[in-house]
């Protein structure tokens, strides 16, 4: 009888660690799928409150027209790696009866007395422009791909430790069973054995 028409989990010659190897392996195929699936999901969640924090922000903010009143400096960017941001006194009018005065991002090469467009919150104050549809992108693809790789990295380890595990068992069960058969498969006397003990 032909031993492909008896199954997989039939083949002698196929050990308990090579099927703990494969079934390893498709768990980490299904958590690679899972990953990708809580990855979207993550991200679109990422995308919806993003969406509307935006459009929050966006409700307060509004611009108007400033005149600058002094000469433009650069002050460092918000991270450590980021850029120098050019910046100026100005001073403009929100509501139209009250006049503010503050240091404001303008474009470079700004003079004093440019009049520049800048974001304001509902009482007057500079503010930053609300987020674009760019920024809410970035922030659902990064929540996205931190989850994914969250799950890839997991999963690869624990698979990875187990993969390592089953390998020490079949290499310790391979020494035993090699004890065993190598006196007779090579024909030297074991210690202790005589030459009629077979």
């Amino acid at each position: 009888m032909d031993d492909r028409t008896r199954g997989r989990g039939t083949n002698p010659l196929r050990r308990k660690a090579d099927r703990t190897r494969t079934r390893l392996r498709a768990a980490f195929a299904v958590a690679c799928l899972i990953a990708v699936v809580c990855g979207v999901a993550v991200g679109r969640a990422a995308w919806t409150e993003s969406s509307r924090a935006a459009e929050t922000v966006a409700r307060h903010r509004h611009e108007v027209r400033a005149v600058t009143v002094g000469e433009t400096t650069y002050r460092a960017g918000a991270r450590p790696s980021g850029t120098p941001v050019t910046v100026a006194p100005a001073t403009w009018h929100d509501p139209p009866e009250r006049s503010h005065t503050g240091t404001v991002p303008v474009p470079a090469g700004t003079r004093k007395g440019d009049t520049v467009r800048i974001w304001v919150d509902d009482v007057g104050n500079a503010a930053t422009a609300p987020p674009g549809r760019a920024d809410v992108a970035l922030d659902a693809v990064g929540f996205g791909m931190g989850a994914l790789t969250g799950i890839l990295l997991v999963s690869g380890l624990v698979v990875h430790a187990g993969l390592r595990i089953v390998d020490a068992r079949s290499a310790r069960a391979w020494e035993t069973e090699w004890e065993a058969v190598e006196p007779l498969w090579s024909g030297r006397l074991r210690p202790g054995q005589g030459a009629d003990d077979g």
